[in-house]
């Protein structure tokens, strides 16, 4: 069964037929469409939807890109980003757009992809700075970064207060008396997300005469196995510390676990703070202190955002940040 076969059905040409399927029934009687309606329950008709999208000139469609990961892995490797896509998927799918995800290693190779699936538009999360310029020249499509530092590009990004949660991060742990602090980072570059955590953290210890030098920082990935290796470095460390500072709640994770099996308990013998406050860190044992930013409501916001902008809203150059606080657990041990 086809529009034409049905347009036949109904003595209706198959303009009429296809208004209706494509909710554009405004000049179409009531009788009708109710005539066109009962037809297509009778027959099953399902219209194709890229014939729909075709008709309309959008295809309902939204990309979203995680850029960075190697072949071996995945975006569930990192709770936080399965999080955020969650609360995307949730936004548009409630707004009857449907979501095509997409895991890069390097962000210029979707630029093609993006073109050829005819996405209304894209969300891509944590590029960086050197890589924009790139990615916004070869789509002609709206586009919303996130936790993206672009100071001098035109881009609509949503991000956090990245350095002020650092900040918060170091200042909270010298404030409950740790003064041998370790900071467990990925590796990064000269601006970004891990750059202006770490540069908050750095000034914290300077500002409250904290001693924090570069064997203090422990580099790995933001993967739960991986940072359990840490863990075991850090029990092993000469230094003994007596808090450790990550910029995520699953390599806290992971930090906690590596210690364990050589008798450091967390906070007893060293405490352990979090960063992101995924849904995880209330139900942990012991629960995790951690520096929360609010990724539901940075995924709704670039959704919004990206919407506003398919419907044809003019939105520029803008830089959305949302703030971050400390959420106090029991994974900080306080030294008197």
């Amino acid at each position: 069964m086809n529009l034409k076969q049905i347009a036949e059905l109904a003595g209706v040409s198959t303009a009429t037929v296809s208004n209706v399927v494509n909710g554009n029934d405004h000049k179409v009687s009531a009788q009708t469409r109710e005539k066109i309606e009962k037809i297509i329950q009778e027959t099953n008709y399902k219209p194709s939807i890229i014939a729909r999208s075709l008709a309309r000139g959008e295809s309902k469609m939204i990309g979203v890109i995680v850029p960075y990961l190697l072949d071996n892995e995945d975006f569930l490797s990192n709770p936080y980003y399965a999080r955020v896509i969650a609360a995307i998927e949730r936004y548009i799918r409630v707004r009857d757009y449907y979501l095509m995800l997409r895991c890069v290693r390097e962000c210029t190779d979707i630029a093609p992809l993006l073109n050829s699936w005819n996405v209304d538009g894209a969300i891509f999360l944590g590029v960086f700075r050197d890589e924009i310029k790139n990615i916004t020249d070869r789509l002609d499509i709206p586009v919303v970064f996130m936790d993206t530092y672009s100071a001098g590009d035109n881009i609509v990004n949503v991000g956090i207060d990245d350095y002020r949660g650092g900040f918060l991060s170091a200042s909270y742990l010298i404030g409950k008396g740790h003064k041998n602090i370790a900071l467990v980072t990925p590796e990064y570059k000269p601006d970004g997300v891990i750059h202006e955590r770490y540069k908050g953290f750095s000034d914290a210890c300077k500002k409250f005469g904290v001693e924090f030098k570069k064997e203090d920082v422990f580099i790995t990935d933001t993967i739960y196995d991986k940072a359990i290796k840490v863990g075991q470095d850090i029990a092993f460390s000469k230094k003994k510390y007596t808090a450790v500072a990550t910029f995520s709640d699953v390599v806290a994770f992971g930090i906690t676990d590596g210690m364990s099996p050589f008798g450091l308990r967390v906070p007893e013998d060293v405490s352990v703070i979090g960063f992101d406050n995924i849904p995880e860190a209330e139900i942990r044992n012991p629960r995790l202190t951690t520096i929360s930013q609010d990724y539901r409501g940075k995924a709704e916001k670039s959704c919004e955002l990206l919407l506003r902008m398919i419907g044809g809203e003019k939105i520029g150059a803008l830089n959305y940040v949302q703030p971050v606080q400390v959420i106090e657990r029991n994974s900080v041990k306080e030294i008197v």
